[in-house]
């Protein structure tokens, strides 16, 4: 039976006869093992950092070590009655983490670096205190993940949805008032002016900090699990609904006293006060779980910040050994981290050589175009190295086409290539059909030319589009396979530049889609010989 060091002291009162303490070696380790990976992953902690401080919806993160630390502070009196065992299950933990590690910095893919610290963290106090005292830390060393960015990809996917999401329900509100209003994608027509939900308004500024918050509130709410994992998840559809009320607050002002209402300083003001209401209708849902059930509590009870019971000066103080697992962990976890860190080759990114798109020929096989041009703010939200648009058309009145390649030096840090899957709704068309299509005949390096085919519909206007993503000599259709070639030409060719290439042509009420097919596939042939110094292999 474990020993636990607790004395029954006078009629329900319980003080501890002595505590446990750590010795000196064990923090001293515990520190060097730490201090040795934000060496070893100083690039990819220091963008975590940056982001922090930088991107809005990660502002929270560097706060949750702070908060993590208090919470293990709070419970430093339970913590000092358990005797710290080890587990050599913290061994294994610290080596998954150091594989993520490795990885992460072999492909130069920061977010699989950031996740494999938090994972030799978890490996490192579990091999130090065991299972016992691990079952206090755990929830404390959980929040730290609402510190990491989430992988890109994710982020771009989930900002596209709810920029949608958050569309429709402010239209729904600014027609509550009696206002005039057309909305198309992610674009609020009010007559006058035309307020686009764009990245900054697509909710997941609230959405991951009002997340971590929930998860903090869940910690301390004294009732029941259920209730607990309830408070936590309603912090979703709460900021859905309140980026929503935004945007349509944000719509109706603007109609009432001009575009100023959804700019600068009153735009960022109107966000911090959102958030502040989520959060104090997040405390208010707690109350209320708490009055529900079988077990109510009074509501003085149901949040606590409980601090540590003070020692008594008559505690003894027992010092216990290093556990072997911690110190066989601590030393790997430094060693391995060192070693990788100083010998690992130079991993500056390889970019090809390549001809800036502003050289690009708009005259061939028959095809003159036109160029134009995306407004800046999309520019900063694509995240762009170099790119091209133009419209172009064929001497033999063939249906017009519409060409648009992003092109990516790197797409390590934060920046690739949007899906037009998840894009195109937010222009305000519908996509009624997607397929795979090869192009017989036409090849990208030793590859057949595989594209996306894609019907789109917007009220009567109808349009065919080809897109794909071609990446260091692939052509690749799937966006998730083309994660995937991202993370494996990183670790074995160190490059992760890449293009996405899309053609789209109308498909008027005269015309058919056979048309617009033969069209686009004209353009791809004429096309594809001279993207060959733009988009290199």
């Amino acid at each position: 039976m474990m020993e636990t060091g607790i004395e029954e002291r006078g009629a329900g009162f319980r003080m501890p006869a002595f505590v446990y303490t750590v010795p000196p070696l064990a923090w001293a380790l515990l520190i060097a093992a730490v201090v040795a990976c934000i060496f070893a992953m100083s690039d990819a902690l220091g963008q975590m950092w940056r982001w922090w401080f930088d991107r809005p919806e990660y502002s929270h993160g560097s706060l949750m070590p702070l908060i993590a630390a208090f919470l293990i502070w709070q419970r430093r009196d339970e913590l000092m009655q358990v005797r710290f065992t080890g587990a050599w299950s913290g061994l294994v933990v610290a080596l998954a983490g150091l594989c993520v590690y490795f990885l992460g910095e072999l492909a130069t893919v920061y977010t699989l670096t950031q996740y494999g610290f938090v994972i030799i963290l978890f490996g490192l106090v579990l091999s130090l205190v065991g299972y016992e005292a691990f079952k206090l830390l755990f929830v404390p060393l959980l929040i730290l993940l609402f510190m990491l960015p989430l992988p890109n990809f994710i982020y771009n996917n989930l900002s596209a949805e709810l920029q949608l999401i958050s569309s429709q329900l402010g239209v729904a509100l600014i027609r509550l008032f009696d206002i005039s209003v057309f909305l198309q994608g992610n674009v609020i027509d009010l007559g006058i002016y035309q307020l686009e939900v764009a990245e900054a308004c697509n909710g997941l500024r609230y959405l991951f900090p009002l997340m971590a918050f929930a998860f903090v509130v869940a910690y301390f709410f004294k009732g029941a699990l259920w209730k607990r994992i309830l408070i936590f998840i309603a912090a979703i559809p709460l900021t859905i609904l309140m980026n929503g009320l935004r945007v349509g607050l944000i719509g109706v002002m603007v109609d009432r006293w001009g575009i100023q209402m959804a700019e600068g300083f009153v735009h960022d003001f109107q966000g911090w006060i959102m958030f502040m209401i989520s959060a104090l209708i997040l405390v208010g849902f707690m109350f209320l779980l708490g009055k529900i059930g079988s077990e109510k509590l009074p509501s003085r009870e149901l949040f606590g910040v409980a601090l540590p019971e003070p020692l008594g000066k008559d505690v003894e103080r027992r010092s216990t050994s290093t556990p072997a697992s911690f110190v066989v962990t601590g030393a790997l976890v430094i060693v391995l981290a060192l070693s990788f860190a100083m010998t690992i080759p130079n991993r500056d990114e390889a970019i090809p050589e390549r001809s800036d798109f502003a050289m690009m020929d708009l005259t061939v096989d028959g095809w003159s175009g036109r160029r134009s041009q995306i407004e800046q703010v999309y520019i900063d939200a694509l995240k762009v190295d170099d790119y091209f648009m133009g419209d172009f058309v064929h001497a033999d009145e063939r249906a017009p086409v519409n060409f648009y390649v992003a092109w990516y030096d790197s797409q390590r840090a934060g920046q690739s290539a949007h899906s037009p899957r998840s894009c195109i709704p937010g222009g305000g068309w519908e996509i009624s059909s997607i397929d795979e299509h090869v192009l017989d005949g036409l090849e990208v390096g030793d590859d057949p030319l595989k594209v996306n085919r894609v019907v789109v519909e917007l009220g009567n206007d109808r349009m065919l589009v080809y897109y794909w993503f071609q990446q260091r000599g692939r052509v690749i259709t799937n966006e998730y396979l083309a994660k995937w070639y991202l993370f494996w030409d990183s670790l074995t060719r160190n490059r992760t530049d890449g293009a996405l290439i899309r053609f789209v042509a109308p498909m008027p009420s005269d015309s058919s889609e056979e048309e617009a097919d033969e069209a686009l596939r004209s353009f791809a042939a004429s096309m594809l010989p001279n993207l060959e110094e733009f988009v290199p292999n």
